[in-house]
């Protein structure tokens, strides 16, 4: 049309018809700059363009700064909210049946057998001038403080310490899972530096039960394991016990109980109920949490002692394992009263060492645990895959007992004492029925509840989340919306074409007028 109307002027006027048309890069990017500010449906903007003063053009132009400003502040605060990864925890429960049943583990207060110790106990103390003696009618608190350190010899010579503990068929006079019977070839053994051979039934094991589990519902019942065992006190080695107890513990199946944290003390003479329901707890993985699920290679070696289990990831065993490493570096030497973790990687290196314990007098130890506990620059460098489990489940007790043996059971009782390999007391034919008394243990493992209480952890913004933010400060201030930068987006690309059209016409622009200047 502008082109029409000039030739028509050049037509009446013989006038330059170049005089009167505008530079076209010019008027093009102006137009099209302008038709973007009239039409866009950001708020603002077509003010700007319209107005017909520079009064109101300023006062619309601050006005939409402002907006801006106040709209960016906003929507800065809802990004940084997202990436501090705030969270919640939505506390459930769900009515679950048929569900696993709980692993159960036992120990005897006393990891030593006196009968089985004492001997090569002596012989140690006295090829080391320690004591003189060979009485093992007694035992003074000054030998017992010998102890550890025999142990500890006996270890570093790689010699087992098994000879020493209570075997479970020993101790265990009946066993029945949802009324059908179950023996100590049910039990998965392992050590416990404080408790000697500690047992687990329902762990699960590749040797046991075709490797699975049991479930509450097997044989009509709805989960209960009873165990009548004897643990023999009479053997117990003085001054290192402070208890005469069975002690007990109900975790997850594929989790390695740490009994010495976590372990229940049950008296003798008394038939004990130990009912449960399950709490599970679920985290949110990186980067709202640390939790870990993966078996870290030195908790892997950690576990390849106990074989006859398949262990799952554990937060305490991956940091012990790590102290182990740390003060084997700093000492050439491991914990001693930590003995079942002598395998160790060693920091910067993929090679297992078998490595010695460190003598009890020496502080080198000590301090490694305590700098490595008190620092945490140490363990974030030394242990930085040892977070929260990731999943977990606990069982909440509910514990009561009640007086046993029963008068008709004692019999039978004596019977299976007397079998055993385990010597009795001088005075048994006499006072047999206080020392069953003083030694039976009777324990109840019951399902209350098929409940499952449920702890999971949500994020409290998602990515949704922060988009409906930005969404809501921008339409709330200047109306921006994803159609609003559809519009943006056009204008910059109208913009773009026109400059490369420009670009393309240069060339034989200049070209025709160097010819019409020939």
């Amino acid at each position: 049309m502008l082109n029409s109307t000039i030739k028509n002027i050049t037509t009446v006027f013989p006038i330059d018809r170049s005089a009167l048309q505008a530079p076209a890069r010019y008027n093009q990017h102006r137009d099209i700059i302008k038709e973007f500010s009239l039409n866009t449906s950001t708020h603002g903007i077509p003010g700007i363009a319209r107005s017909k003063s520079m009064h109101n053009r300023m006062f619309w132009l601050i006005s939409f700064l402002a907006f801006l400003g106040i709209m960016c502040y906003f929507i800065i605060q809802a990004v940084l909210a997202y990436f501090q990864y705030p969270t919640l925890t939505l506390i459930g429960f769900a009515d679950i049946w048929p569900q696993t049943f709980a692993a159960v583990t036992i120990c005897n207060n006393s990891p030593l057998r006196y009968d089985q110790f004492i001997g090569p106990f002596l012989n140690y103390t006295n090829a080391l001038n320690l004591t003189n003696t060979n009485d093992i009618t007694t035992f003074t608190e000054e030998q017992a403080s010998y102890i550890m350190d025999y142990m500890q010899y006996i270890l570093n010579r790689n010699e087992s310490l098994n000879q020493f503990y209570y075997p479970l068929s020993s101790m265990l006079i009946k066993c029945t899972y949802n009324g059908m019977n179950c023996s100590a070839n049910d039990f998965v053994q392992f050590a416990s530096p404080v408790y000697g051979s500690c047992y687990t039934f329902n762990a699960q094991s590749p040797r046991i039960n075709n490797n699975s589990i049991h479930y509450n519902n097997e044989n009509g019942y709805s989960g209960e394991l009873h165990l009548d065992l004897y643990i023999h006190s009479q053997q117990y080695v003085p001054h290192l016990s402070e208890a005469i107890s069975l002690v007990a513990m109900v975790h997850d199946n594929t989790q390695l109980p740490r009994v010495e944290a976590f372990g229940i003390q049950l008296a003798p003479g008394r038939k004990h109920r130990l009912g449960y329901y399950k709490r599970q707890n679920t985290f949110l993985p990186s980067p709202y949490t640390t939790c870990a699920d993966q078996i870290t290679p030195r908790l892997q070696t950690f576990y390849d002692q106990f074989s006859e289990a398949n262990y799952g990831y554990s937060q305490q065993l991956c940091y012990d394992v790590a102290i182990q490493a740390y003060t084997y570096q700093q000492c050439g030497c491991v914990n001693p009263f930590q003995w079942g973790s002598r395998y160790v990687i060693p920091f910067g290196s993929t090679t297992t060492v078998y490595a010695s314990l460190c003598n009890v007098s020496d502080p080198c130890y000590a301090e490694a645990i305590s700098a490595f506990q008190s620092f945490a620059s140490i363990y974030e460098k030394y242990a930085p895959d040892c977070g929260l489990e990731c999943s977990s489940t606990q069982f909440v007790l509910k514990i009561s007992s009640g007086l046993a043996p029963p008068p008709w059971s004692m019999n039978s009782i004596k019977q299976f004492v007397e079998s055993t390999s385990i010597p009795l007391t001088s005075t048994w034919n006499e006072t047999w029925k206080e020392e069953i008394r003083g030694n039976f243990v009777s324990v109840d493992i019951i399902c209350e509840s098929t409940t499952v209480e449920s702890y999971t952890q949500q994020a409290t913004l998602g990515a949704v989340d922060v988009i409906s933010n930005i969404g809501g400060q921008t339409g709330l201030w200047i109306g921006i919306s994803f159609l609003s930068l559809m519009e943006v987006a056009e204008m910059i690309y109208r913009l773009l074409r026109h400059q490369c059209t420009l670009i393309q016409r240069k060339p034989s622009g200049t070209q025709k007028q160097h010819n019409t200047r020939l």
